[in-house]
C-alpha cells in the first residue's frame, strides 16, 4: 500500500502534462479565431455606412440618386465657401455643389481612396443618366509617395506594437514589477526614441511622406507609442502577468481591425463604435490629418489618446508608492527597487539596467523592422511587368504603355485571352476588333489592378482620339461579402500566427523546445486550427463560397502546420530566441512579399523576388486561387510548401529523437501576449 502513491506519481505527473499542452493548444485556438473573426469581419466589406458628405445649394435629384443607395450621411451647407472649408478640414469624405447649369462632385481622396473609387462613379453615372453636366474637384489630394492611401495605417504598425512590446519586454526585465515609479519616465523615454526611428525610417528614409512633416509627424508619434506603452503597463500592474495578454486582446487584435487605416466610415457600425474607445483609431485620424489637413480637427483623438497616456501614468505611478517592487525579489529575480533605508545590491542594479536595456534594444529593432518592411513594401504599389493579354492591335495600348508596365502576350482571340483569365495567368486583356476597344479587367485576380487598367487605358484613350470599353470578368464572382476581394489577405495572418503560437506556447507549457510527440502534436493542432478558421470565415462570415469548404480546410492546415514546423526547428536549434527568427521571416519577410490583395506584380522588386521562397506567398497563392480561379496557376506554390513540409517535419522528428534537451523557462502567459500581436496588422 506504501508504494502505490510513488508508483502513481509518473501517471499523475503525465496527466498534468497532457493538461499542460491541451490548456496551451486551447488557448492558441482561441487567439487564432478571435484574431480571424475580428479581421475579417472589420474588413471584409468595406463600403459607405453614414459617410459624412456635404451638399448645398438646391436639393439636387443626382444626391438623391446616389445618397438612397451609397450610405451617405448628408449634411447641407450655406454656401460653397463653408462646405469646402469642411472638405479642407477633413470632416468631410466628399461633397455635391448644386449651382446654376453644372454641378461639382467634390473628392476628397486622402480621407479614403477607396471610398472615392465608390462614390466618384456613382455620381458621375447618376448625374449621366439624369443630364447634368458635372465637373470633379479634388480637394487634399493623395500625393505620389502614398497613391492609395496606404501610408497612415502602415505607419500604425510600428508604433502600436512597438509601444505595446516596450511595455511588455520591460515588465520582462524587471521580472514582473510593473508598477515601479520609475516605469513610466522610461517607457515615455522610449517612446521618444521609437517615434524618432518610426519618423527616420518611413520619412527620410523610405520617402512615404515629404520631409516638411518629418517634426509635425515626431510628436504624433511619441505621444501615440507612448499611451500604447503607458496603458499597456497600467494594466500590468492592475492584472499582473495577465495583464500582458489583456493589452494584446484590446489594443491590437481588437483595437487594430476598427483602427480605420482605409476610412473610419467603411467600417460596419459596430466596428467603428468599437474603435472609438480604443487608441488605434485615434492615432490613424491624428496621423491623417495632420499628413492631409494641416493638423485641422484632431482635437478628439488627441484628447483620446492623451487620456490614456495620463490614466496610465497615474495607475503606474499610484501602484508604484504603495506596493514594493520588492516583489521582484520573491520572483527569484534581481532587487530592482527596496525600501527605504535600504540600498539595492550593486550587482542587483547593474543586472536590471543590462537587461533592461537588452530589453529596449529588443523593441526598438523590432519596431524599426515593422517600420521599414511594411512601409517599403506597400506604401506605394505600383505595377512592373503586369501580366496583360492583347487581342488584335489598337494604338491604344502603345499609349496606355507608357504609364504602366505591362507584359503582354497576344492572343488570337477573345476566347483564348478569356481562357488566360481562366487560369489566372493575365490581369487583363485589350480586345481590339472593327475599331472598337474593350478592356476586360479580372476583379478577383486584384483589388488594385482593374482600376489601375481602367484609369491608364481611358487615359490612353483620349489621347489618342480613341473609345474604349470597360468590362469585368471573373472565373469565378468574388463573394457578395468580399466586394474587393480582401479575405484572403486577410484570413492568412491568423494562420501564420497560428502557427508559430502554436509551436511557442507547446515550448512555455512542456518547458522545452521538443518533445518526441512535439511534431504529431503540431500537426493534430494544424488540422483544428484550419477547420475553425474555414468555419468561421467561410460559414459565418461568408468570405468565400461555401461550395470550396473542404478544399479550403487542408489548405489553412497546410499553412499552419509549415510555420508551426519551421518555428519549432528554430526553437530547438535557437531556444525562445528561435520565435522571434520565426517572425521575422513569417511576418517581417514573408507577410510582406504575399502579394496579398494587390497581386505580386505590384511589390517592388526585393518583396517580389523574395517571396516565391517563403512560405506567406505560396499560402496565399494556393488558397486564393483554389477559391477564385480552380485551382491554377498553383502547382508551385503547392510544392513549395510541401517541400517545407516535408523537411521541416524530418528534421523535428530527428531532433526530437535527441535526449539532450535543456529546458526552457519560459511563461505561457507571456509567450502568449508576445506572439499573439506581432501578426496583428491593423
Amino acid at each position: 500500500m506504501a508504494r502505490r502513491p510513488a508508483a502513481s506519481a509518473p501517471a499523475a505527473e503525465g496527466r498534468s502534462g497532457v493538461l499542460k499542452i491541451v490548456a496551451a493548444l486551447a488557448v492558441v485556438l482561441a487567439a487564432q479565431a478571435l484574431l480571424a473573426l475580428c479581421l475579417v469581419s472589420a474588413q471584409q466589406l468595406l463600403i459607405p455606412r453614414n459617410m459624412p458628405f456635404g451638399v448645398t445649394g438646391p436639393p439636387s435629384p443626382v444626391v438623391a440618386a446616389v445618397a438612397s443607395r451609397a450610405g451617405l450621411d448628408l449634411t447641407s451647407y450655406p454656401n460653397e465657401s463653408a462646405v469646402m472649408d469642411a472638405a479642407n478640414q477633413g470632416q468631410l469624405y466628399g461633397a455635391y455643389l448644386s449651382e446654376g447649369s453644372s454641378d461639382t462632385l467634390v473628392v476628397v481622396m486622402a480621407k479614403s481612396f477607396f471610398a472615392q473609387t465608390e462614390l466618384e462613379p456613382a455620381f458621375l453615372a447618376a448625374a449621366h443618366k439624369l443630364g447634368r453636366p458635372v465637373t470633379v474637384q479634388e480637394v487634399a489630394p493623395l500625393t505620389s509617395e502614398d497613391p492609395i492611401g496606404a501610408v497612415t495605417s502602415l505607419l500604425l504598425l510600428p508604433l502600436l506594437i512597438g509601444g505595446y512590446l516596450a511595455a511588455v519586454l520591460v515588465f520582462k526585465a524587471a521580472h514582473g514589477v510593473a508598477a515601479a515609479p520609475w516605469r513610466a519616465a522610461i517607457l515615455i523615454g522610449y517612446a521618444l526614441v521609437g517615434a524618432l526611428l518610426t519618423d527616420l525610417i518611413a520619412g527620410p528614409g523610405i520617402g512615404a511622406y515629404s520631409s516638411s512633416h518629418f517634426w509635425p509627424l515626431l510628436p504624433c508619434f511619441w505621444l501615440i507609442t507612448s499611451a500604447v506603452a503607458l496603458a499597456a503597463a497600467a494594466v500590468q500592474a492592475l492584472v499582473g502577468k495577465l495583464g500582458t495578454l489583456l493589452v494584446a486582446v484590446l489594443f491590437i487584435v481588437i483595437g487594430g481591425p476598427p483602427a480605420g487605416g482605409l476610412g473610419t466610415y467603411l467600417l460596419p457600425v459596430y466596428w467603428r463604435n468599437i474603435g472609438v474607445l480604443l487608441p488605434p483609431q485615434s492615432a490613424v485620424t491624428l496621423v491623417n490629418h495632420v499628413l492631409y489637413f494641416d493638423g485641422n480637427d484632431i482635437s478628439t483623438p488627441l484628447v483620446v489618446l492623451f487620456l490614456y497616456a495620463a490614466a496610465g501614468t497615474a495607475v503606474i505611478a499610484w501602484f508604484g508608492r504603495i506596493r514594493p517592487a520588492g516583489r521582484a525579489n520573491t520572483a527569484g529575480g534581481p532587487e530592482l527597487q527596496t525600501p527605504p533605508g535600504d540600498a539595492p545590491s550593486t550587482p542587483g542594479r547593474r543586472r536590471a539596467v543590462i537587461g533592461m536595456l537588452v530589453a529596449l534594444g529588443i523593441c526598438a529593432v523590432m519596431q524599426s523592422l515593422f517600420a521599414t518592411t511594411y512601409m517599403s513594401a506597400g506604401h506605394a504599389p505600383k505595377a512592373s511587368n503586369l501580366p496583360f493579354g492583347v487581342v488584335g492591335s489598337s494604338p491604344v495600348l502603345a499609349a496606355a504603355e507608357k504609364n504602366i508596365s505591362l507584359k503582354v502576350t497576344q492572343y488570337p482571340n477573345e476566347a483564348a485571352a478569356k481562357t488566360a483569365m481562366d487560369e489566372a495567368r493575365v490581369y487583363g486583356a485589350l480586345v481590339s476588333s472593327g475599331g472598337t476597344n474593350t478592356l476586360i479587367v479580372v476583379p478577383s485576380l486584384s483589388d488594385l489592378a482593374p482600376l489601375d487598367l481602367a484609369v491608364r487605358f481611358e487615359e490612353a484613350a483620349r489621347a489618342t482620339g480613341q473609345k474604349v470599353k470597360v468590362q469585368q470578368y471573373a472565373p469565378h464572382p468574388l463573394a457578395a461579402k468580399d466586394p474587393f476581394g480582401l479575405v484572403q489577405a486577410l484570413m492568412l495572418v491568423p494562420l501564420l500566427i497560428g502557427g508559430y503560437m502554436s509551436s511557442t506556447l507547446l515550448m512555455a507549457a512542456t518547458g522545452r523546445a521538443a518533445g518526441r510527440w512535439r511534431a504529431a502534436q503540431l500537426a493534430g493542432f494544424a488540422v483544428i486550427s484550419g477547420l475553425v478558421i474555414d468555419l468561421i470565415v467561410c460559414y459565418w462570415l461568408e468570405g468565400f463560397p461555401s461550395s470550396k469548404f473542404w478544399i479550403v480546410w487542408p489548405i489553412c492546415s497546410l499553412i499552419v502546420a509549415v510555420v508551426a514546423f519551421v518555428a519549432a526547428i528554430l526553437q530547438k536549434l535557437l531556444g525562445p530566441i528561435g520565435t522571434l527568427v520565426t517572425v521575422v521571416a513569417m511576418i517581417l519577410l514573408g507577410n510582406p512579399s504575399s502579394g496579398g490583395a494587390s497581386g505580386v506584380p505590384y511589390l517592388p522588386a526585393f518583396w517580389r523576388d523574395l517571396g516565391p521562397y517563403l512560405p506567406p506567398r505560396n499560402g496565399y497563392i494556393l488558397l486564393h486561387h483554389t477559391i477564385y480561379f480552380d485551382g491554377h496557376g498553383t502547382s508551385q506554390a503547392l510544392i513549395n510548401l510541401l517541400i517545407y513540409l516535408g523537411v521541416a517535419a524530418a528534421v523535428l522528428i530527428v531532433l526530437d529523437l535527441r535526449r539532450t534537451e535543456a529546458t526552457v523557462p519560459t511563461d505561457a502567459t507571456e509567450a502568449a501576449a508576445v506572439s499573439v500581436p506581432i501578426g496583428a496588422v491593423p
